[in-house]
C-alpha cells in the first residue's frame, strides 16, 4: 500500500479565529465553509495539504486536555526563511515553548497557536 497525507481535522470554540490564523498567519487558503454534521465549519488548503476545521456538534460535549496526550501532539509548518517566519509570529505575540534547536537536518521550535494548539517552526538545513 501506498499512502499519502490527505488531511487534518481539528475541534475548535472560535472557528472564525482559527480560519484567520491559518490564512494570516500560515498563508492557507479558504476552500470552503461547510457542515460536519450538526457542526459548523470550514476547509482550508494550506501547501497542499486539506484542514479541516469545526467547532463542537450540537450533541457532543468536548473536555479540556492537557497539551501531552495520546492522539494529536503537533502540527509541522516548514518555512523557508526560519530567523524571518520567528519574527514574524514573535511579533504577532505568539510564544514560543522552545528556544530553537537542530537536528537531524532541521531547525526547528515550538509555538502556542490559538486554542493551545501546539504548532512546530521547521526549516531544512544544509
Amino acid at each position: 500500500m501506498r499512502a499519502r497525507f490527505h488531511h487534518m481535522h481539528l475541534i475548535c470554540r472560535d472557528l472564525e479565529g482559527m480560519i484567520r490564523f491559518f490564512s494570516d498567519v500560515l498563508g492557507a487558503r479558504l476552500v470552503l465553509r461547510r457542515k460536519f454534521g450538526t457542526a459548523d465549519g470550514a476547509s482550508l488548503e494550506l501547501a497542499g495539504a486539506t484542514i479541516n476545521l469545526r467547532v463542537a456538534k450540537e450533541d457532543e460535549t468536548l473536555e479540556e486536555s492537557s497539551a501531552a496526550r495520546y492522539g494529536y501532539d503537533h502540527l509541522g509548518i516548514e518555512v523557508d526563511d526560519f530567523q524571518k517566519a520567528y519574527e514574524e509570529l514573535t511579533s504577532r505575540g505568539f510564544e514560543f515553548y522552545t528556544p530553537t534547536q537542530e537536528s537531524h537536518g532541521i531547525r526547528f521550535a515550538f509555538f502556542k497557536g490559538p486554542e493551545h494548539i501546539r504548532l512546530e517552526l521547521v526549516q531544512r538545513i544544509d
